[in-house]
């Protein structure tokens, strides 16, 4: 009876094992390590397109011009006279404080490098190029006065001149290399200061001309004879490669992942770019008197027109963000 009653025991202490196996097990998930963050979003290379309109600061231009008239080789009444001086006639011409108004579209590209600075700061650089069609016109006006002494064995020559200039200037192409200083406001919307070079081609077309009248004189006294008006035209071209500095700011929003939109604007800085001129007269010249007078020298004024070269420029551009330096994802392992 015993050995019974141990049997059924051992029966039921194995019944309720296997029972236990089977209910469902009280275990949690396993515990993982949580992720890494996410790597900063603004670090790498990108680059796009931008496009604006460009405004004129302060784009002055001032011209000079001074006539010379050799006075040699005059035949008066048959007889060949030579100056003593060879200084005359177109005295000084020049005008300031005219500003050409240079305005215009712009439209290029840019590319650069950004580095998140913890979650709040960005520094990078940047570097862009693009075409201008920043054009303007302006006009100076002036006076001036010179004269000859002995010009004739028993006289003098003086002159007075008025005359002006026109000066069509611009800028073709205009590129800047800046560096980049920014706030996250929030973790897509980035405010930036900017500054650093500025470089780009520009052009200058000048024509300029004078009226300059004449007469001689005996002590103070100008003569009825011997007086003339004499008209000089002529100018030239430049165009040439500036270099200069800007300063600004502006935002950039990350609006969807690896695409911002910017907006900004930048003053820019490039300094004067100086015109040579040359205005002539044409020769021979003869003067109403009781004389018969002959200039047979050429006449001609020789000066330089000086712009300036300055502007904002407000821009809209777009970029994408290759993230190439980015860490890659870690997957965790079970």
């Amino acid at each position: 009876m015993k050995k019974i009653a141990l049997s059924v025991a051992a029966l039921a202490l194995s019944a309720a094992g296997a029972f236990a196996a089977d209910l469902p097990s009280r275990k949690g998930p396993p515990v993982l390590p949580p992720p890494p963050p996410p790597p900063p979003m603004w670090t790498g290379f990108y680059a796009g397109l931008n496009a604006g309109y460009g405004f004129g600061t302060n784009s002055n231009t001032q011209s000079a011009a001074i006539g010379f008239e050799p006075y040699a080789n005059y035949i008066v009444s048959s007889e060949l006279y030579t100056a003593v001086s060879t200084l005359g006639a177109g005295g000084a011409l020049s005008g300031v404080g005219a500003n050409s108004n240079q305005n215009g579209f712009i439209g290029g590209g840019q590319a650069g490098y950004n580095y998140q600075w913890g979650q709040s700061f960005v520094i990078g650089i940047e570097a862009d190029i693009q075409g201008a069609g920043i054009r303007g016109t302006s006009r100076t006006v002036g006076v001036g006065a010179d004269s000859v002494t002995d010009f004739l064995p028993d006289g003098s020559m003086r002159s007075t001149a008025a005359g002006g200039t026109n000066i069509n200037a611009g800028v073709d192409w205009l590129g800047t290399v800046r560096g980049r200083l920014g706030y996250l406001f929030t973790p897509t919307m980035l405010v930036y200061a900017t500054g650093g070079l500025t470089y780009g081609g520009v052009y200058a077309n000048v024509n300029n001309y004078a009226v300059a009248t004449s007469g001689q004189f005996y002590g103070d006294t100008l003569t009825t004879y011997g007086a003339w008006t004499h008209t000089f035209v002529g100018g030239g071209d430049k165009s040439q490669t500036l270099v200069g500095w800007n300063v600004g700011g502006g935002l950039e929003w990350m609006f969807m992942p690896n695409w911002s939109l910017k907006a900004e604007a930048i003053y820019w800085n490039m300094g004067n770019m100086n015109v040579p001129t040359v205005a002539f007269a044409a020769a021979p010249k003869s003067y109403e008197a009781p004389f018969s007078w002959v200039d047979l020298s050429p006449a001609a004024a020789i000066g330089a027109t000086r712009v300036n070269y300055q502007g904002v420029i407000a821009r809209a551009g777009v970029n994408y963000h290759f993230n190439w330096f980015a860490p890659a994802p870690v997957v965790a392992s079970y």
